[in-house]
């Protein structure tokens, strides 16, 4: 069986597996946030934090919990960071001293659900950091996306009414009967391909090729590796990430890391469909999602497979910074689940992908990870561009337009547009400030477009909450680790209170019945408008940066 046959079943295999699951997980999870009862767990929690877990809030307050639970987070994992050497099971002679600008850089990455790592995971942070500080933000900051996720979809179903849930209920369910069992399964099943899962700081000494001794630490691998996929977190405890044969040993526990990643995202708008009592609104946001998603793994494949560009190639296709185990095209159906979703976890080495390929991790983030996205920030995303998709076809045809039953009136799509430009805003400011600075450029491992390539995907990773980056660049700096570490905060919280803001807006409402001028939001038609304006936009806002850097290093 060729590379490209057998990258089209692992495909076809990754698509049926998460069709099945769609319904059934999608289900679960609106009974989850729609529940009114509390596990005994539950109870201890509401009351060791204070939380009335029977009080609604404002979307003011429900930002505000947001903000200060995040807040409390970073300051927290900011500390531990810097007092590990005095904790048990620190490491001794760390190769990569914790500086207090890379702590900083650190604590927001995982608790923005970036998980970007300036450092080599595995010689910097002690055993107790990866548990109690890392992997426990990637279980509650993916809790707190599909936290503000589901808080959007109740300002939808919400009528005038100002209370949008209880910010601290849904961390706490999303945490404990999602998160938690799902992660604790994973975790057995990359046990049994071979993931390892000690406390050991030295693992394994083995020789070289050149015949000099190697100590392989080995760690709590396995347990953070599930949670790290499955949260779309992406943050590896080796630096070779899902590459490093300890986290993910072989083609079937890559396959396991790859429906990870994904399946609580495309699941997602089954719960979305359940809340707003529309299933076919969530099959169409599902439909949006495949179709983008599909698209750029097929182009992803192509490109890597054809190896048009200026890396090396072996038997046809683009070898270089790939695993022989996962083969070419498996690596890049990888690839582009972990930059269109927010995990930033990587198989292969994106700096050495073809130029074009290079290209499509880029444009995949670029397009704001909706497809599927990260858990939760795809799906209130998608909504954002179908809200943005309703407004240009009401200018279309003269008409106030309306999403499920809300009028966009000059509020919402003021939120909705201001959501959509924080990023690029984000993005293409730092990359330029980064560009004109002498010592920001000495950074580049490579000069002319690669090298600026570089940089964007820096800013592109960081402001997306992606994660991953094109690894020649070194960004263990104070200037990088400050601004990147900036481009992490607004890129997560921003969006997060226009969202917020704007799920505010849309509960105070009342409801608008369908009428015969109404656009049908279910349709193959819409469904095909949002996957066009998402991409249009995102062409019109980056092209010609795209053009700067990959493209014009694939024509060169």
């Amino acid at each position: 069986m060729n590379s490209t046959t057998a990258g089209i079943l692992f495909l076809l295999l990754l698509i049926l597996a998460l069709a099945a699951v769609h319904v059934p997980l999608g289900d679960y999870m609106y009974r989850v946030y729609t529940g009114t009862k509390n596990s005994r767990a539950e109870k201890l929690i509401y009351k060791a934090i204070g939380a009335d877990p029977k009080a609604e809030q404002s979307w003011g307050a429900y930002a505000r919990s947001v903000l200060a639970f995040s807040a409390v987070s970073i300051l927290f994992l900011f500390i531990l960071q810097l007092v590990q050497g005095k904790l048990p099971l620190h490491l001794k002679d760390p190769a990569t001293p914790m500086t207090p600008s890379l702590a900083w850089n650190t604590a927001v990455s995982f608790v923005t659900n970036t998980n970007w790592q300036a450092y080599s995971g595995e010689t910097t942070q002690g055993h107790l950091v990866q548990m109690a500080g890392l992997a426990v933000q990637n279980f509650v900051s993916a809790a707190v996306g599909m936290a503000v996720a589901v808080a959007l979809v109740r300002g939808f179903i919400r009528v005038r009414s100002g209370e949008l849930g209880n910010f601290w209920v849904d961390l706490v369910r999303g945490t404990i009967r999602i998160l938690l069992p799902f992660a604790l399964v994973a975790a057995v099943v990359l046990i049994a391909g071979g993931a390892i899962q000690n406390f050991h700081l030295h693992d394994q000494v083995v020789n070289t090729l050149a015949g000099a001794p190697q100590t392989i630490p080995g760690g709590p691998v396995a347990s953070q590796e599930a949670i790290k996929e499955l949260g779309t977190n992406g943050g590896g405890f080796y630096n070779a990430n899902s590459a490093h044969p300890f986290e993910n040993p072989n083609s079937w526990t890559n396959w396991v890391e790859i429906f990870l990643l994904l399946v609580i995202s495309f699941s997602l708008p089954r719960t979305f469909g359940r809340m707003v009592n529309s299933k076919k609104q969530g099959y169409a946001i599902a439909a949006v999602m495949g179709i983008i998603a599909t698209l750029s793994v097929s182009v992803m494949m192509l490109f890597q497979l054809q190896a048009h560009g200026t890396v090396p190639t072996a038997v046809g296709s683009a070898m270089e910074g790939v695993e022989q185990r996962f083969g070419v095209a498996n690596s890049a159906v990888f690839a582009s689940a972990t930059t269109l979703t927010s995990t930033g976890a990587v198989d292969s080495f994106h700096d050495s992908y073809t130029s074009l390929g290079g290209m499509m991790t880029l444009f995949n983030m670029q397009l704001g990870e909706v497809a599927p996205g990260g858990t939760g920030s795809g799906l209130y995303g998608m909504l954002i561009l179908a809200i943005i998709t309703v407004f240009i076809a009401g200018l279309m045809v003269g008409r106030t337009p309306e999403y499920l039953g809300k009028k966009i009136t000059p509020r919402e799509i003021k939120l909705a547009a201001s959501y959509f430009l924080v990023t690029p805003l984000l993005v293409l400011t730092g990359t330029a400030v980064a560009m004109a600075m002498p010592g920001q450029r000495a950074g580049m491992l490579n000069s002319g477009p690669h090298g600026l390539s570089e940089v964007l995907y820096a800013f592109t990773s960081a402001a997306n909450n992606n994660g991953s980056a094109f690894a020649g660049i070194s960004v263990n700096t104070e200037w990088y680790n400050t601004a990147l570490g900036l481009a992490m905060v607004f890129g997560r919280f921003l969006p997060m209170i226009l969202v917020l803001a704007l799920a505010g807006s849309l509960a105070r409402q009342g409801t608008t019945p369908e009428s015969i001028g109404t656009l049908p939001t279910h349709r193959p038609q819409f469904i095909g408008m949002v996957a066009g304006v998402t991409v249009i936009l995102v062409a019109l806002t980056f092209l010609p940066v795209l053009a700067l850097g990959p493209l014009a290093e694939g024509i060169h």
